[in-house]
């Protein structure tokens, strides 16, 4: 059973144009910059995260993913001025209904990043690294927008090694390029106040072509576009707990769109849970803390709902986050939540 789920998984990569061919991610909440480039410089420090995902535990040569990320804004105005609401020695608990009276929308401001993605599947393995930038701007006194792109480039490989044929001279591989190198380009679209966020995203703007057959008949493979909708809002329990409430939509023409809908809830600026449900796919748990205002942890697993729940023991993701440069001692994101 296990020989066929792999061959199905690995044929679903073979046929480029017709799958889903970005990673799939439980905590993108924590880290939405990994989705959408007009995050870039959202905070007033250096976000660095790193995350690892091993998909449908159990199963062989299933998903594993794993990735860094680095953000920051530039700007004198807006690193040393008050454009948080923080005083120097920090203060103000984000989640506290004193956060939202104080809040000030970002100075304009021009935030840089990068992120490098490894995602393997079967015999395909995949890496993408990215240079990003985004412009922000207030559109009111607590109204941010923020407008972002990302360039880089995609390398695709295919480990013959790992897939046995009936014919070994099978046409639809053939002998064709092991290793592809493509480029890659994203943009994005960032809305967000003191109790809200949406944003657009749309990855793999470029269809480059994709195939590993020396037969033009089998040439039809391609990068397709990826498009993100998410949204979110805080909802205040009292002064010290905060539920926020989120939903992202994930398009991939033609395959069905993809929704997830997540529920978290922080106590201060000190530890959060939470609970996501993606349809037609998984259940999942997620729980994480901040230690002072240097880093921060996050863990989820998720209960597969889909037919593969036979085979899989479910999936582990965890995402480890690091803040440099906070000199207004900030142990919470303010911005991106």
């Amino acid at each position: 059973m296990k020989r066929i789920l792999l061959l199905i998984m690995w044929l679903g990569s073979i046929e480029l144009a017709y799958s889903q061919q970005r990673p799939q991610y439980t905590q993108y909440i924590f880290n939405n910059f990994i989705l959408n480039p007009a995050i870039s410089g959202i905070e007033n420090y250096i976000d660095v995260k790193a995350g690892y995902r091993s998909q449908w535990q159990g199963l062989d040569g299933a998903p594993e993913t794993s990735y860094i990320s680095i953000h920051a804004p530039l700007g004198k105005n807006f690193l040393y001025g008050t454009s948080t609401s923080v005083p120097q020695s920090g203060g103000t608990n984000p989640n506290s209904r004193s956060y939202v009276q104080t809040y000030m929308a970002s100075e304009p401001h021009h935030g840089i990043g990068f992120h490098a993605v490894s995602d393997k599947a079967g015999p395909i393995s995949r890496t993408d690294v990215n240079a990003t930038y985004a412009y922000h701007m207030g559109l009111s006194a607590n109204v941010n927008l923020s407008l972002g792109v990302a360039a880089g480039v995609s390398k695709i490989y295919l480990d013959r090694s790992k897939i046995t044929l009936e014919n070994p001279i099978d046409q639809a591989i053939g002998t064709g390029d092991y290793d592809q190198l493509k480029p890659d380009l994203s943009a994005g679209v960032w809305l967000y106040g003191p109790r809200y966020f949406a944003g657009v995203a749309a990855q793999q703007l470029l269809a480059s072509p994709i195939s590993f057959s020396d037969d033009a008949a089998y040439d039809q493979g391609k990068k397709v576009p990826h498009m993100f909708i998410s949204a979110g809002y805080k909802v205040y329990l009292g002064d010290d707990f905060a539920a926020m409430p989120s939903a992202m939509v994930k398009i991939v023409s033609p395959v069905p769109a993809s929704v997830d809908v997540n529920m978290k809830v922080a106590y201060r600026d000190k530890f959060w849970m939470g609970a996501s449900y993606r349809k037609d796919d998984a259940f999942s748990a997620m729980a994480g803390f901040n230690v002072g205002s240097f880093m921060n942890l996050g863990y989820s697993y998720d209960f597969t709902t889909s037919g593969l729940n036979t085979v899989s023991n479910g999936s582990h993701e965890i995402v480890l986050g690091v803040f440099l440069n906070n000199r207004y001692k900030v142990s919470c994101p303010q911005k991106s939540w």
